[in-house]
């Protein structure tokens, strides 16, 4: 059954349904590894540095296919990419459980990438098939608001599962939830009610998008393990050569591939959705955000245990405070999206997340537990009221046949700003002591300044809305 404005209530719920559980499975995996590491490399007779392609494997695979794969659900359908990507990012996961060396885990989780390049890339093209358009806004809030979660959230659940199994089970907890998906989603998901005609995805240019997202990742992390290895003094140039070869082969891949991409009819990097002014200035909004949430979240639990000397349960309780934030603003922000300017909301929202970032990098040298969670919610509330808009306006602009390119965009700004997060603080504890508040709190100021420059971002957006008003 085509549709035209959404489905009616009780299929509408399924859907989302199969859509959100999808979602938050595919961006969990994303970090939920990371606390495992010390023991996959003990068990799997690895190194430390060889470990981390666990995690590189399945980010890299991931941000390579997002576009590719968001351009194919606007020509074959967005339900059709969404069922592939649960089915491989399901079968990786039995792989990845199986796993007996650290080489076949590495190439199930860039198996299990696909699979989630897959689910990521139409998620919220399916979002805006599955709700009316009166109601799209409060879609789009739920989505965020489960994203935003989850993004913050792997730690504490690996955490609780690995107190109780070993790490196969972080990947063996997905089979089931993945069929349930795959059986489900099967009727519950809608059909595109408009496909991309005349359209095919030239496989030179799914190659050189690849290679510009997997050499520029190599490379800038490559850099930042140097600088954070080097102590903060300065090693042998030969000694960056590589990873600095990468982020130079990928910055000339792109440039190649981009100018290609102006003469598609319909590019896999969407520079058609990008010369829309309103949806580049909500794409620098959403890369400043995220490396300010990167940067704050990954630095905080060293500014929790080692400056103040909380434990590792009482740490994890004050850090829930600010995804808690989220989920309150989330139901509240999506019934504004539509009365007011989503670049007012984003920018309000992003202010508050500045200042309370800046506040957190403020607190004293012994501060109680009330001061630590009322700062952290200040943060997941300017997030969450941020989030939402931030995304009705970036799939809005957009023809009903490019939703796909837009729901792509979406996730590659969201990893490109985790990604630049990570890096830069790995360049801030090497120049600066993680252990004793000094890194963790140049960290928040940096975050706050990348939150300020993206409220900016988000501010010049109001114009832009008003004239397509």
């Amino acid at each position: 059954m085509l549709v035209q404005d959404g489905l009616p209530a009780p299929e509408r719920t399924r859907a989302l349904l199969v859509v959100i559980v999808g979602i938050v499975m595919s961006v969990l995996d994303g970090t939920i590894v990371n606390l495992a590491l010390p023991d996959i490399t003990r068990e799997l007779h690895a190194t430390a540095a060889q470990s981390i392609w666990v995690i590189n494997a399945y980010q890299i695979a991931t941000l390579a296919l997002l576009l590719p794969l968001a351009t194919l659900g606007d020509i074959i359908g967005y339900r059709r990419v969404y069922l592939v990507g649960m089915l491989v990012f399901t079968l990786a996961s039995v792989a990845c459980t199986l796993s007996d060396s650290l080489a076949s885990l590495a190439m199930a989780r860039v198996l299990q990438g696909v699979g989630a390049a897959g689910i990521m890339s139409v998620n919220a093209a399916l979002v805006r098939l599955i709700y009316p358009r009166q109601l799209l806004g409060r879609g789009v809030a739920i989505n965020s608001m489960m994203v935003a979660t989850a993004s913050v959230a792997g730690p504490s659940i690996a955490a609780a599962i690995l107190s109780v199994a070993s790490w196969p089970s972080l990947f063996a907890i997905n089979i089931p939830i993945g069929l349930f998906c795959l059986i489900l989603g099967r009727t519950a998901l809608p059909k595109n009610a408009i496909k991309a005609t005349g359209a095919r995805i030239s496989l030179l240019d799914v190659a050189l998008n690849a290679l510009m997202f997997g050499l520029i990742i190599l490379g800038v992390d490559g850099l930042g393990v140097r600088i954070e290895g080097s102590g903060g003094a300065a090693k042998s140039v030969a000694s960056f050569w590589l990873p600095a070869a990468e982020l130079a082969a990928g910055i000339a891949v792109g440039v190649f591939y981009i100018r290609r991409q102006r003469l598609q009819p319909l590019p896999l990097f969407p520079v058609d959705l990008l010369r829309i002014p309103v949806f580049a200035l909500s794409m620098g909004t959403s890369v400043g955000a995220f490396s300010a949430q990167m940067l704050a979240y990954v630095s905080l639990p060293f500014l929790l245990l080692g400056a103040y000397g909380r434990s590792h349960l009482e740490a994890g309780l004050l850090l829930t405070a600010w995804p808690l934030g989220i989920v309150v603003m989330a139901p509240i922000v999506g019934r504004l999206i539509g009365r007011y300017s989503g670049g007012l909301l984003g920018g309000v929202g992003l202010g508050l997340l500045s200042l309370g970032l800046m506040l957190l990098a403020l607190l004293p040298a012994q501060p109680a537990n009330a001061d630590i969670v009322w700062r952290m919610a200040l943060c997941g509330l300017g997030f969450g009221m941020f989030q939402s808009p931030n995304n009705h306006i970036i799939l809005t602009p957009a023809p009903v046949h490019r939703s796909g390119g837009a729901s792509g965009m979406l996730g590659t700004a969201r990893l490109t700003g985790q990604t630049l997060g990570a890096v830069l603080l790995a360049i801030i504890f090497a120049l600066f002591d993680p252990n004793n508040g000094h890194g963790p709190a140049v960290a928040l100021w940096a975050a706050a300044a990348f939150a300020a420059a993206a409220g900016m971002c988000s501010a010049l957006r109001i114009k832009h809305v008003q004239r397509a008003g």
